[in-house]
């Protein structure tokens, strides 16, 4: 897929691998000027130099960093029209009930994945109101539309994710501000690589048992969520806002397996 996105400006959080990597390196051979951001500054260089963008540090837990990055942003390039929300991360070692549950992994993981979401965001709209134009691209996932259990602060911070998409495509749509999420299903990354997809990985067991449960018998790769995320982002999406677009290969369509 291609899309013009020549003189536009983007901005991907969690860019240095995985699914914010692809869609960055998409954006960039379609046209746009992307910024890496990543919590690793020497990440997201190498990440840029491959991709074609430029690098900056961005805790998205850190609010002067956040207001930082815009700044330069906007010094280097005036305006800003594109923000992927892609900055995430989970827990490994506490895959338990919720009575059994850390506090401090709650804490952790909604900063980064629903409060860290909220300051970049409000950082964007604040540049894109004025121009009276912008996308804001949120990376939800199925555990936000199907609650999964043993990962009680994921699954809530997800939900809240896409209810916040909904919640500011209906304050910024005036304001000619498209605001969509993308709920991926198992995708195929470093991270699950080393929860399912490789030997001797903390499920590996398990992983045959989760493909059984996808209608394509698969888990997706991170560019088949950079071209949702395209799609979004193409100048020819004028009419789609407040969307969670679920990839999944099927996952949440319906019980698949044979009972």
């Amino acid at each position: 897929m291609h899309a013009n996105l020549k003189d536009q400006i983007a901005l991907v959080t969690g860019a240095a691998t995985g699914i914010g990597k692809a869609i960055a390196d998409r954006f960039a051979a379609n046209g746009a000027t992307v910024f890496y951001t990543d919590v690793s500054h020497a990440a997201a260089e190498e990440a840029a130099a491959k991709g074609g963008g430029r690098a900056l540090a961005l805790d998205v837990t850190k609010p002067d960093q956040i207001h930082a990055a815009m700044r330069t942003v906007l010094e280097h390039c005036g305006r800003l029209d594109i923000v992927v929300n892609n900055a995430g991360i989970n827990t490994h070692a506490h895959r338990v009930t919720i009575d059994e549950f850390p506090r401090e992994e709650w804490d952790r993981i909604l900063a980064v994945n629903l409060t860290g979401l909220y300051e970049v965001s409000s950082a964007a709209a604040k540049i894109m109101r004025p121009q009276r134009s912008g996308r804001i691209i949120n990376i939800s996932s199925i555990a936000g539309v199907v609650p999964l259990r043993l990962q009680c602060a994921y699954t809530a911070a997800k939900a809240g994710v896409n209810n916040l998409t909904r919640a500011m495509a209906i304050e910024l749509g005036k304001d000619g501000i498209l605001v969509n999420a993308i709920a991926p299903g198992s995708i195929v990354t470093d991270g699950t690589r080393e929860l399912f997809y490789s030997e001797g990985s903390l499920f590996h067991e398990n992983a045959q048992r989760m493909i059984d449960h996808i209608p394509l018998g698969r888990p997706g790769t991170p560019d088949e969520i950079a071209v949702a995320a395209l799609f979004l982002a193409a100048p020819e999406n004028t009419f789609t806002t407040g969307h969670i677009l679920v990839v999944d290969g099927g996952w949440t369509a319906g019980y698949h397996r044979d009972f």
